[in-house]
């Protein structure tokens, strides 16, 4: 496994590995995770370089930042070795399993760690493969905490409830970009939304429909126990389960969905009432209408295998959340500090108006300062008005460089950070571009002020903004 210390590669290679496969990989350098693999018997190598593969690998499975010109990629190809992606080997995997497919352009991390943990506590003892870190993945959210991890590996039968007897659950995101997901083939799936992005994969979100279309027709047919659960608002929900052969409930604050909710911004009290009509109310920690969303989904999913509705109600009242998500770093001088991976402007949105409705910083005497790094180039072009319009709730926004991934160099030239300056400034967002982090944080010292909330937001480095800030400055 070429990529092996990767959050999803990493908890993959745990399951086969338990699964009786002898499992052997390499990363550029040395981590905690692969620490962990080869304290648990897998064997981790760090000269991924040399192009050397062992002489008994039958199959290579690269990691999506692994490129074709690897040298070990050139190795293999040249030995005629099976060679699969993460996706594909996921895919493979979840065939002997109840695959369970968390699907959306957003809420996929947490909706999945959500369900993950309080499947645990309901005793039906799921593997788990999420893309986040979360202290409570191991044991549930009733059982307290324990190492952060992004993997759980659990029986390989479902123990309990009406599903006793089939293959594990095996509980994984479903992840649309390059349309990874198409490679699996899931017993039970959900879709919380779809919307406009990966523009540089896709084109148009025409394009990104049918994409969840071809998805959704992947899952198990109705007589094989396959249902798709899918928001009945902002799902395409009528194009995207059009011709499939699974059982369709739908999910959402609208009365007319199969499964509805409601939410109390103020107190985090979530509410659903079944098909059925009974209802199971839980107070959850996460602020924000989207997290509320999120675990209703995670309860629906969880009723549909067969989890006791009174635990899983119990667990995501105790669940936390996860790393990077909305998750509260300490405070400084009496300003909070939050960090979140958000970097959708609907995500951005949701995050700034949850932190504000429940921490009103504004009746304090308090400000919503937000440093946001935008991810890609070509996202930050596509969506620059929305962007733009997605930082309403914030007092003061500072930008650092865009965090440049795999675009290419004359995209890089299209847009820049001031450009997404300008536009805040021009609808009254007190707003500034600067660099490095370390400058960042010197203004954020001078800026920052008693009762203030501070939220760090990006899929990039500029995590260390906040837990520079509450250090004192980078290290």
């Amino acid at each position: 496994m070429i990529g092996i210390g990767g959050c999803g590669m990493s908890a993959l290679a745990r399951l086969m590995f338990d699964a009786g496969l002898k499992v052997r990989g390499c990363d550029s350098t040395p981590s905690p995770v692969t620490d962990a693999l080869g304290q648990s018997g897998i064997d981790v190598g760090f000269e991924e370089t040399s192009g050397a593969l062992p002489e008994d690998v039958r199959v290579v499975i690269a990691s999506a930042a692994v490129k074709h010109d690897h040298p070990m990629m050139v190795e293999a190809a040249a030995r005629g070795l099976s060679i699969i992606t993460y996706p594909e080997a996921l895919g493979v995997c979840m065939r002997g399993h109840t695959g369970v497919a968390i699907a959306g352009t957003h809420g996929k991390s947490t909706t999945t760690a959500m369900l993950g943990c309080a499947l645990t506590d309901a005793g039906l003892d799921p593997s788990v493969i999420v893309g986040a870190t979360c202290t409570q993945l191991t044991n549930g959210a009733l059982a307290g905490s324990d190492d952060p991890v992004g993997y759980r590996v659990g029986e390989q039968e479902i123990p309990i409830g009406p599903r006793a007897g089939s293959p594990g659950a095996l509980l994984a995101e479903a992840c649309e970009f390059n349309r990874s997901f198409h490679h699996l083939r899931p017993t039970v799936a959900s879709i919380a939304s779809i919307e406009a992005d990966h523009l540089d994969i896709y084109g148009s979100l025409d394009a990104v429909v049918e994409a969840f279309a071809e998805f959704a027709r992947l899952v198990a047919p109705a007589d094989q126990g396959g249902k798709l659960i899918i928001a009945y608002d902002g799902a395409h929900r009528r194009e995207v389960t059009a011709g499939v052969e699974c059982e369709v409930e739908t999910i959402g604050f609208n009365p007319a969905a199969d499964w509805v909710l409601s939410h109390e911004p103020a107190t985090g009290k979530v509410t659903v009432r079944d098909p059925d009509g009974v209802t199971k109310e839980w107070g959850l920690s996460m602020p924000g209408e989207h997290n509320a969303f999120n675990s209703a989904m995670a309860y629906a999913i969880g009723r549909s295998l067969g989890a006791d509705a009174d635990t899983l109600a119990a667990s995501f009242g105790a669940f936390i959340g996860l790393d990077r998500r909305l998750q509260l770093l300490g405070t400084r001088d009496g300003v909070r500090v939050y960090d979140d991976y958000g970097h959708h402007p609907t995500e951005i949105d949701a995050t700034l108006r949850a932190l504000a409705q429940r921490e009103q910083p504004h009746e304090n005497g308090g400000r919503l300062i937000c440093v946001f790094q935008p991810h890609q180039h070509s996202r930050t072009r596509f969506f620059l008005e929305e962007f733009a319009n997605s930082f309403e709730q914030a007092d003061i926004v500072i930008v650092p460089h865009i965090y440049f991934v795999r675009d290419s160099e004359i995209e890089k030239h299209r847009v820049s950070s001031a450009d997404l300056v300008d536009r805040l400034r021009d609808k009254g967002v007190r707003a500034m571009h600067l660099y490095p982090f370390e400058a960042i944080i010197e203004q954020l010292e001078n800026v920052c002020r008693p009762g203030d909330l501070l939220v760090v937001m990006g899929a990039g480095p500029v995590w260390k903004v906040g837990r520079g800030y509450l250090q004192g400055g980078i290290a």
